[in-house]
């Protein structure tokens, strides 16, 4: 199972939202340079996430993107969700119908919980708990340290 970049490059501009709320809104050049991504491609991104209600747009000379809700509300599984559709790793997960072996499928049980731990991952990951484990890489490349 492997997300996209879609999902991957979503989370990343997230985070910068998350790093810069409270401070006003952020023009996607700046994600795009803080980030390393195509400005063009975070367009597409970010219109997938309004359109979720994750982040608003604000018009004006000083306008841009701020998120929708503080980052302690928004988990990666919204994002994820809003950008991918779902990340069941099989198709039957999604539509039993689709296989006539799904009602006494073994491995459909094990795909089940692997849906369910990824679910739990994403689910209680917020963006706010990004923004301190970046917080404290930030931190550590500065720390020395002496033996």
């Amino acid at each position: 199972m492997k997300l996209s970049t879609k999902a991957r490059y979503g989370v990343r501009a997230m985070l910068s939202l998350a790093l810069d709320y409270g401070n006003g809104p952020v023009s996607l050049k700046e994600v795009a340079q803080h980030q390393g991504l195509s400005e063009k491609y975070l367009e597409h991104l970010v219109m997938a996430l309004k359109t979720a209600g994750l982040v608003r747009s604000i018009r004006g000379k000083h306008g841009g993107y701020t998120l929708a809700r503080t980052p302690s509300q928004i988990n990666l599984k919204e994002i994820v969700g809003a950008l991918e559709g779902s990340i069941a790793p099989v198709d039957c997960l999604n539509d039993a119908g689709l296989c006539e072996h799904s009602g006494g499928c073994v491995t459909r049980q094990v795909w089940e919980k692997m849906l369910q731990a990824m679910n739990d991952v994403l689910q209680s990951t917020t963006l706010q708990s990004l923004v301190e484990q970046h917080s404290q890489y930030e931190q550590s490349k500065g720390a020395m340290y002496t033996i």
